[in-house]
């Protein structure tokens, strides 16, 4: 097979005369020895075309040289030819910039030539021929890791000085492209320093095994290679962070502010006073702080709506009166509440009674106590002095005080065993068999006395509709509050009835029969039994939503039952001798206990636990306690009641009243 003749284009060195001869000089078994010298070679990644037509017979000339300069144009070009043909090989391989390979050995032959003329600059349009020629050759299918690449360095040796223009290859050689030192150059710069800088990241992560940051690539701003287009704008940027930077309480309304301020949390909204003078100002205001500190203890205002009648102390959350401080309160609040939970309260006793104190209630402006001296005694609960008595003391004895006194006397010949009140009425039990209700808006004037028991009254309590006690004789009694009218007697216990809570329609009692009862009060029956696990129950309570009953007694546990399926939730445990009161504040989630071990006890309402114990505050036992977010005031055999203040001393504590 013959190889196709190179023809050389225009604009080749060699003049028309020296191509005719060069032409002739050469056999066509030199050209094809010629040729093979690259076609044959796979090294550089580019294989021989499969089959090559044979050229047309053409008439040979002869090989003889007539002049010495015929024979030095034909050794030049023979020598030119061989030089051209390896570096095109050269070119499709890859090598280690400026360093011979180990398989080829340059030679002095493969050196260009540097007796030809120099070329005139090529055109644009040839450069453009170049690069289009290059792009087309260019082979995406076995693109290698560019990380086992070398970084792109350009040898001047690969390039033809001798050529000014593009070389059509033969067959499937490729072109001989002319050297140009300034095509191209900046774009080679950046794609050198762009894999530099790709080589130090790869370093970099596989050093510290995470990427700290991504190298700044050199951007090719002509073709759009290696652009980051991720926005990389600085946070922190003026310009950017304009608007974000303003502040709001320069720009909105006060009122604005205060709305938007109140959604916080009290430490947040203490935090954001930090910020500025304007920001303290709006941060302070009292509508801001009222709606937090109101949110905070709302359960409260809640409890009391759901149960205004027990009126027992005070559910402190101050009064609304113009520019009331309530971020105070708050303050005033958390104090109160750290002080609970370590149980540092200050104890005042109230003297005046000559005997046991059975009973007491108290709101934020009175104690009222009974006793079995036959008398009720109203205190200031901020002076601490008795202010009126009710009743005058006896020296009967306790035998004699089981008769019934005479009917026309207007107050109790006996002990006063029990008593509730509101801002209406006071309503007490005695063991004169007898209820008498007092009109606290008219000097505590008797208004009715209840008479149907036939034993002592031992407890009892009402609300708007109705007054329910509950005597020794074993029954309860429900009366009408306005005329005093008895509406129905329940009977059902076999002992006596200790205690009794009313809640809407429902009442339920304890009696020393060991069971606690749950009446309908509309149909007078019984529709629910607690029963104790072994002895009699000493005292109730009724949870504000009738869903708990917590019953105490002999047993020295506390029980917790479910109202509406009776069945015992937890047993609160901790008392040493019978537990003889029971107070539930729903307002702050505390159980208070009084025994006869002599202590009063605090429990968790929602876990039980034990939070405060208070042995040996008095001398005998714990006849009754109660409590609100203040203060627990309890009363005991030894003549005296007990004040356990916790916001004793606590500069502003009358701002939480009512």
């Amino acid at each position: 097979m013959t190889a196709l003749p190179e023809i050389p284009d225009e604009n080749s060195v060699f003049s028309l005369g020296e191509k005719r001869e060069a032409h002739r000089s050469i056999s066509p078994r030199g050209r094809k020895q010629d040729l093979a010298l690259h076609p044959g070679d796979t090294q550089g990644g580019v294989q021989p075309s499969a089959s090559i037509a044979d050229p047309l017979p053409r008439h040979q000339s002869s090989k003889s040289f007539s002049t010495l300069n015929q024979a030095l144009s034909e050794l030049r070009l023979v020598s030119q030819r061989a030089s051209l043909s390896l570096r095109r090989k050269n070119i499709l391989s890859p090598r280690t910039p400026n360093l011979p390979s180990e398989k080829q050995d340059l030679t002095g032959d493969e050196r260009p030539s540097t007796s030809c003329n120099t070329a005139p600059k090529p055109s644009s349009h040839s450069r453009a021929s170049v690069w289009l020629r290059r792009a087309a050759s260019t082979s995406f299918r076995h693109r290698r890791d560019s990380s086992t690449l070398p970084s792109p360095t350009y040898d001047h040796k690969l390039y033809n000085y001798n050529v000014t223009s593009p070389v059509p290859g033969s067959g499937s050689e490729p072109p001989i492209l002319p050297y140009d030192p300034a095509s191209g150059a900046a774009a080679r710069a950046a794609a050198a320093a762009q894999n530099e800088m790709l080589g130090a990241g790869r370093v970099l992560l596989l050093r510290d095994e995470t990427r700290l940051g991504e190298p700044k690539l050199t951007r090719d701003s002509e073709s759009g290679i290696g652009i980051d287009i991720r926005d990389r704008t600085d946070d922190t940027a003026e310009s950017q962070t304009a608007v974000v930077r303003k502040d709001p309480t320069s720009y909105l309304p006060a009122e604005l502010i205060a709305h938007v301020l109140s959604y916080l949390d009290s430490t947040s909204l203490m935090k954001a006073e930090l910020v500025s003078r304007t920001w303290h100002s709006a941060a302070i205001s009292h509508h801001v702080w009222k709606h937090i500190f109101q949110g905070e203890y709302s359960k409260s205002i809640r409890s009391v709506a759901r149960c205004a009648s027990a009126n027992v102390g005070g559910v402190g959350m101050g009064r609304l009166i113009p520019d009331q401080d309530w971020k105070r309160m708050f303050h005033l609040r958390k104090a109160l509440e750290a002080r609970w939970i370590k149980g540092a309260a200050t104890a005042i006793y109230l003297e005046g009674h000559k005997d046991s104190v059975y009973c007491v209630q108290f709101d934020e402006h009175k104690i009222i106590t009974g006793s079995r001296d036959q008398t009720i005694r109203v205190w200031d609960v901020h002076t601490f002095e008795c202010i009126k008595v009710i009743g005058a003391p006896s020296p009967r004895s306790a035998a004699d005080s089981r008769a019934s006194p005479a009917p026309s006397s207007e107050y109790h010949r006996a002990s006063i065993l029990s008593l509730q009140f509101d801002k209406e009425i006071l309503v007490t039990g005695s063991s004169d068999w007898t209820c008498i209700v007092w009109d606290i808006q008219n000097d505590y004037k008797p208004i009715h006395r209840l008479r149907n028991h036939t034993a002592g009254v031992l407890d009892v309590c009402f609300d708007d509709k109705h007054i329910v006690s509950c005597s020794k004789d074993t029954t309860l009694c429900v009366w009408d509050r306005r005329t005093g009218e008895l509406l129905k007697r329940l009977v059902g216990h076999r002992g006596p009835v200790n205690a009794v809570q009313l809640r809407g329609n429902l009442a339920v009692s304890a009696s020393g029969d060991g069971i606690a009862k749950l009446w309908n009060l509309t149909s007078g029956l019984c529709i629910k039994e607690f029963p104790s696990k072994d002895r009699g129950l000493a005292c109730i309570e009724f949870s504000e939503d009738a869903r708990t009953i917590l019953a105490g007694g002999n047993d020295q546990v506390i029980y917790r039952f479910d109202a509406n399926t009776g069945e015992l939730i937890n047993e609160l445990k901790g008392h040493k001798g019978l537990v003889r009161s029971l107070h539930l504040d729903g307002t702050n989630g505390r159980i208070i206990s009084g025994s006869y071990d002599m202590s009063v006890k605090v429990f968790d309402f929602e876990t039980g636990n034990l939070i405060i114990d208070f042995p040996g505050w008095t001398t005998s036992w714990m006849l009754s306690a109660k409590a609100d977010y203040r203060r627990i005031v309890a009363t005991s055999q030894d003549s005296r009641a007990v004040i356990m203040d916790f916001g004793f001393g606590l500069s502003g504590i009358e701002m939480l009243e009512g």
